[in-house]
């Protein structure tokens, strides 16, 4: 039987692209979509007779799984919405502040949450390599550019952080030593990110790795946004069937990436 799967932030870009990643997966189908009272598209229709609604609660409870792709302030109520229904919720929303993080992780205790800033199983495969790099070559510097649409609006780029983390995590330093500026001078062990905005780019993102005389680049092209679109369902269908706790995608994909 397909997993149903409701959607949230139906009328954004990645909604859009998502409900159509459903549609296209043979293990999925869409349980519905909701959207922010008062949107636009709060009454226009879907596939299968369903429309867009704005109760969250009842969405969760009409799903297998639920992906959220909104914005910040959205978060709590999708989260209370899963944990009323006790299911599972795959969460690609960026811009997440500590607090945000401190609601996922009470979720957590009660429902299985998976948090990441990027789905595509391409991001997930170069965390793990710069991971590993940064391993074997702790004391080069680490910068990151990022190059996203000119519409975007969070800085770094949740992706960036998230590679950031990589990094750190390969360094064994925690918390992430983050500099997105150019005043100063850089330490080896802070980590530079510039942040890129214009045309219509979905996300490229550039991790070096700079040594005495030389440099490791890491990069990854995302061409279409329908890549974090269906890594975000196949990542859905994974989360179904987990116990409540906090996943990444990791987790998802196998550790061994």
């Amino acid at each position: 039987m397909a997993t149903r799967i409701g959607v949230f932030g139906a009328g954004g870009r990645m909604g859009r692209e998502i409900i159509a990643a459903i549609a296209a997966n043979p293990r999925a189908v869409l349980a519905g979509a909701v959207e922010a009272a008062g949107h636009a598209c709060v009454g226009k229709p879907l596939t299968g007779g369903l429309v867009v609604c704005s109760n969250a609660r009842a969405l969760a409870h009409a799903s297998d799984v639920l992906i959220d792709f909104t914005v910040p302030g959205a978060l709590e109520t999708n989260l209370d919405a899963a944990c009323a229904a006790r299911r599972p919720i795959l969460i690609g929303t960026t811009g997440l502040l500590a607090t945000h993080m401190a609601a996922i992780d009470a979720a957590a205790k009660s429902v299985a949450v998976l948090q990441s800033a990027n789905t595509s199983l391409g991001v997930a495969v170069l965390a793990a390599l710069v991971e590993h790099a940064a391993a074997r070559l702790k004391a080069w510097h680490a910068e990151i550019v990022e190059l996203h649409h000119a519409a975007k609006a969070d800085a770094p780029s949740g992706t960036a952080l998230m590679l950031g983390a990589a990094v750190a995590r390969g360094r064994g330093a925690s918390p992430l030593k983050a500099k997105p500026d150019r005043t100063g001078v850089r330490t080896a062990a802070e980590i530079g990110f510039a942040s890129l905005r214009g045309g219509t780019s979905a996300g490229e993102h550039t991790v070096m790795l700079l040594g005495e005389h030389e440099r490791l680049e890491l990069i990854h092209r995302a061409e279409s946004r329908s890549v974090f679109a269906h890594g975000a369902v196949q990542t859905a269908l994974w989360l179904h069937s987990r116990a409540p706790g906090r996943y990444t995608m990791a987790d998802a994909f196998g550790r061994a990436m």
